[in-house]
């Protein structure tokens, strides 16, 4: 499949990067030609430097019926302009469009009939993926499926963890009402598929499937304690943490730091509950002022990597109880581990949402869960195909799966139904499927092909 990427920035190029690890052809247009040098040394795609919603620069990238348009520069507008030129000009077929403005996501029939057909919003997609970890506390990352009746969660096991020690099946008899499948166990780096007897060491990183009723409840099971979390500090006045301040100052105590004096006063209007203070965050004066030792969750959500990373190092040093941050450059990485409770890529999130719609089998969500080692997370509604014809009726158990892939649980009629050996595999169930690795999506995709 031909893709056009528009914007070689962060976001842009980690795309370029997993699409060309895919197998699609890939081209891209900017006009920093030393964003095109660079993808140009590490990928076999097209580069063309120019402007992302021009004519000729669109021509030049060699547009037709059979591309699809990914429209990701930082500017709305040429996101849009971009599309329009693609769709009427080339008459391409698919463009996805990012937009940071919710009047925009509104209102496209402004710009015409049929100009987007897939909008994605990293902004949004991160103020609500650390509000679900704010409101789930313990979790380290959440991903929901089945528009959200079901969510996949990780949570590391600590030392006086109820199932550190024990076998995984104390889980069912510790909450013999709570569903739970545990899909998948990080144990040093490495993934591996548990069973019941499976025992809990320190350290696990353990994925578990559940219904979001059940996720505090079973994140306990592996937690020494109880986490309760009532003080935010946010840094960063921007799109990200206006939103987020604006989500939780109902139920917490939140404060919002900010620099530019301009912006803070136009915060302080818009925001009910929060204090707005305008200081830097990396001034050891003011979080001592504002009892940062006090703060359960410290969030450094600027656009600015070395200012998320060296604040929350500061406030954790300080007596913050949990960080997280915004990390937009995968090289910091190797920095967080130890330091950073909890970090958010953006570039993550978009490529996860662009990579379900392309899919050309039915696959209705893919959430990469580790940038480091391709674990992937793929739900798709099964079809009677070559693939699965001799499937129907017997149990999951014995759909052929690669080594390292599991099933975390079976949607049937918009019910969950955890993946146990009794049930049957029907037409349309939609499968949640745990991937230790990206190489295995191709083989297990056949799942949900059409035909």
């Amino acid at each position: 499949m031909k893709v056009l990427i528009l914007g070689a920035g962060r976001v842009g190029g980690s795309l370029a990067t997993a699409l060309v690890n895919n197998d699609y052809d890939v081209s891209i247009i900017d006009l920093n030609k030393s964003y095109l040098s660079d993808l140009e040394d590490k990928l076999d795609i097209l580069t063309v430097e120019g402007h992302a919603s021009h004519h000729l620069s669109i021509k030049k990238a060699g547009a037709d019926e059979t591309t699809t348009v990914i429209a990701v520069t930082s500017n709305d507008e040429v996101n849009l302009i971009a599309c329009q030129i693609a769709k009427k000009s080339f008459n391409v077929k698919k463009t996805i469009c990012r937009l940071s403005e919710k009047t925009y996501a509104e209102n496209l029939n402004i710009f015409g009939e049929n100009i987007v057909d897939i909008v994605i919003s990293p902004e949004e997609e991160v103020m609500n993926h650390l509000k679900e970890l704010i409101i789930h506390p313990g979790t380290e990352q959440i991903e929901k499926f089945a528009d959200g009746k079901v969510k996949l969660v990780s949570v590391k096991a600590r030392k006086k963890g109820q199932l550190v020690g024990r076998e995984l099946k104390g889980i069912k008899e510790d909450m013999p009402e709570a569903d739970a499948f545990v899909a998948s166990i990080y144990r040093k780096g490495k993934p591996f598929i548990p069973s019941g007897e499976t025992i809990i060491k320190e350290g696990d990183e353990v994925y578990f499937v559940s219904s979001d009723t059940n996720i505090d409840q079973i994140v306990n099971e592996f937690r020494d304690k109880v986490d309760v979390y009532s003080r935010v500090m946010i840094v960063g006045g921007g799109k990200i943490g206006f939103s987020l301040a604006q989500e939780l100052e109902s139920n917490y105590k939140v404060k919002l730091i900010d620099s530019n004096k301009q912006k803070c006063k136009e915060l302080s209007k818009k925001l009910n509950k929060t204090i707005v203070l305008n200081g830097s965050a990396t001034d050891e004066d003011l979080l001592k002022s504002e009892n940062i030792s006090n703060i359960d969750i410290f969030c450094a959500l600027t656009d600015d990597d070395e200012t998320n990373l060296m604040s929350s190092l500061l406030a954790k040093k300080m007596g913050a109880k949990k960080t997280m941050i915004i990390l937009n450059n995968p090289s910091y990485l190797g920095l967080v581990p130890g330091f950073i409770d909890i970090y958010i890529a953006p570039y993550r999130l978009t490529v996860s949402s662009v990579l379900q719609d392309l899919r050309e089998s039915d696959v209705t969500q893919d959430v990469l869960l580790k940038m480091d080692t391709g674990a992937e997370a793929i739900e798709g509604i099964v079809h009677a195909n070559e693939h699965t014809s001799d499937l129907f009726g017997k149990s999951i158990k014995d759909i052929p799966l690669p080594e390292g892939a599991s099933i975390g649980a079976v949607v049937r009629h918009g019910e969950l139904i955890m993946p146990e050996s009794k049930v049957e595999l029907c037409i349309n169930d939609h499968l949640i499927i745990f991937l230790a690795n990206k190489d295995m999506v191709s083989e297990v995709e056949v799942l949900f092909k059409t035909s």
